[in-house]
């Protein structure tokens, strides 16, 4: 997936465990894990607004996009067929 999920960066930025990280933003554990890895397929402007002032950032400390390669839009699209 072209987004990147950046949240165990600035959690090691502000010395973070994810126990810590998931109770103060009001989330479970597993579902911060499913974050931090990437395998969300969408995350609520309010979970990404709670994380955004937990951690002190900004959105775009959390996410980032890379170009994603012809190989993968060519599978996605596939996807998108089913």
């Amino acid at each position: 997936m072209p987004i990147i999920v950046d949240v165990d960066v600035m959690m090691a930025r502000r010395k973070m465990s994810a126990g810590e990280l998931a109770e103060a933003v009001g989330i479970t554990p597993a579902n911060l894990a499913v974050l931090k890895n990437g395998r969300a397929k969408a995350v609520r402007f309010t979970t990404l607004a709670a994380l955004c002032r937990v951690l002190e950032c900004q959105p775009g400390d959390l996410l980032r996009w890379e170009d994603a390669g012809e190989g993968e839009l060519l599978q996605r699209g596939n996807d998108d067929r089913d």
